[in-house]
């Protein structure tokens, strides 16, 4: 789906992407499996990896989840069900478990962002060139390669800056950290981009930086900004923290 053109149906959104009943800020746990069955916490049956899929039990029925695909699982009391949903990382299977009791047991409750300013909002360059393989780090510790298809250009504080994206879809994404993260909760954010122009002109609007989804849960696997993306410059602009939790 496309990022909404208009500011306050971009806020809308992100706070629904957060905060709904299996949101962000329901992931309860990800649990890597192998071709042993095992069980997993809160959740019944026992679980296991099978030719990158996830096999389990469901109320006696056999469960298969190819990654990306989920189930609801009801629970014997009046708590909303949980969602079972199968994710893979180079070809490690895990289990992700939603439970919509964790964001208010974790004081997750809402989205605090610094005032918008139109100053923010930049004009950029965008030049399509495949980077050499790069080293990457999630937040989990795992390392891994990627290759980026681009870089932004624009400048920040008068001090040009460097950004390097992937394209996704009409968008492009990119992970940053700036001179803020010292001070706040974050040690980074990320930002999607309409697609530039013919002329490889694009729009930065830094009002739409956004919390990973590690901020919400410690159990996404959230892969961190090259040393490009990481600038001395602050960008007091965008998603700050997470309240009541991070006040």
């Amino acid at each position: 789906m496309s990022t909404p053109s208009s500011y306050d149906a971009w806020l809308v959104a992100r706070d629904h992407s957060a905060f709904r009943r299996h949101g962000l800020a329901s992931l309860a746990a990800t649990v890597w499996l192998s071709p042993e069955a095992v069980e997993v916490p809160g959740v019944p049956g026992s679980w296991r990896a099978e030719d990158g899929t996830v096999v389990g039990e469901h109320d006696r029925t056999a469960v298969h989840l190819a990654p990306g695909e989920e189930v609801e699982l009801e629970r014997a009391s009046d708590a909303h069900p949980l969602v079972l949903r199968a994710f893979a990382r180079e070809g490690a299977v895990a289990l992700r478990v939603f439970d919509p009791d964790r964001a208010g047991s974790e004081g997750l409750e809402a989205i605090e962002r610094y005032p918008h300013g139109a100053q923010f909002s930049i004009r950029g360059t965008f030049a399509a060139m495949r980077t050499d393989p790069t080293t990457v780090v999630s937040v989990d510790g795992h390392v891994a390669t990627t290759i980026y298809d681009g870089v932004v250009l624009f400048h920040l504080d008068g001090e040009r800056v460097e950004m390097l994206v992937h394209v996704d879809g009409d968008e492009l994404f990119a992970a940053f950290a700036d001179g803020s993260c010292a001070d706040e909760e974050y040690d980074f954010r990320m930002l999607r981009l309409p697609a530039p122009g013919s002329d490889g002109r694009v729009t930065v609007d830094l009002n739409r930086a956004y919390l990973p989804p590690s901020r919400f849960s410690p159990h996404f696997v959230c892969v961190t900004p090259p040393p490009t993306n990481r600038w001395a410059v602050p960008v007091r602009a965008g998603e700050r923290r997470i309240v009541p939790r991070d006040a």
